[in-house]
């Protein structure tokens, strides 16, 4: 079976904990707000001032929601493309992401040249999908694509949890230590984001302003959010 076939087994498995990834529950909105403020400071320290010109493409673009907040921040429909393996998460993408956005289906690794060139990309975003990736070779073959598309000066912005969850057979957790590997000739800046996604809904079934309390202190934070820059 295909490394590609088997991460669609594994969303499939999880696609009925959707509801604890809703935007509307509070530890999820705590996350979220967190993540855009870092990523924030991100674009200010690159001097990212003004998005309307910079190119992006995002592996795993799922229903979108990513995207919509790119384009938020100021990024044009025609300079964004998103890939997705699993077409019912293409299809809810397609429904709600504008048409001059281009979405394409399947395995990034497949993704022919012709479609998407070489270092024309500003920016290559993987939030939450070399954890899905459990074999070594998997990963690496989807580091090497991103790698490809980044224009010198560009960078893969990536989002990860860096354990692994005992819990959870399908993922493997990403440190910074994989990321080294998978991009040796990068330069690569990090910071830990997220507190442990259990302890935040244990939390904020208390109270929602428990959530800051606790992700005030960094052992408490499971996640990455890395900037790999391509020299």
């Amino acid at each position: 079976m295909s490394d590609a076939r088997r991460m669609a087994e594994r969303y499939a498995r999880r696609d009925g904990l959707d509801h604890r990834y809703s935007p509307l529950r509070p530890d999820v909105w705590h996350t979220l707000q967190e993540r855009q403020r870092a990523l924030l400071r991100l674009l200010g320290r690159l001097g990212w001032d003004d998005l309307r010109e910079r190119r992006v493409v995002e592996i795993g673009c799922g229903a979108g929601g990513n995207l919509l907040e790119l384009l938020r921040l100021g990024c044009m429909p025609e300079h964004l493309i998103g890939i997705e393996l699993l077409p019912q998460r293409l299809a809810q993408a397609r429904r709600v992401l504008p048409d001059g956005l281009r979405l394409l289906g399947g395995d990034a690794c497949d993704i022919e040249d012709t479609a998407l060139a070489p270092a024309s990309q500003d920016m290559v975003l993987l939030s939450t999908v070399l954890s899905s990736v459990l074999e070594d070779a998997g990963r690496r073959a989807l580091a090497d694509a991103a790698w490809r598309w980044l224009r010198p000066g560009g960078g893969v912005l990536c989002y990860d949890f860096t354990i692994d969850n005992p819990r959870n057979p399908d993922v493997r957790g990403v440190p910074r230590a994989a990321l080294r590997r998978l991009f040796p000739q990068a330069r690569i800046s990090a910071q830990r984001v997220t507190l442990a996604p259990p302890l935040a809904r244990a939390l904020c079934r208390i109270h929602p302003s428990l959530y800051p309390l606790a992700n005030a202190l960094p052992l408490l934070r499971t996640h990455l959010l890395a900037w790999i820059e391509k020299p």
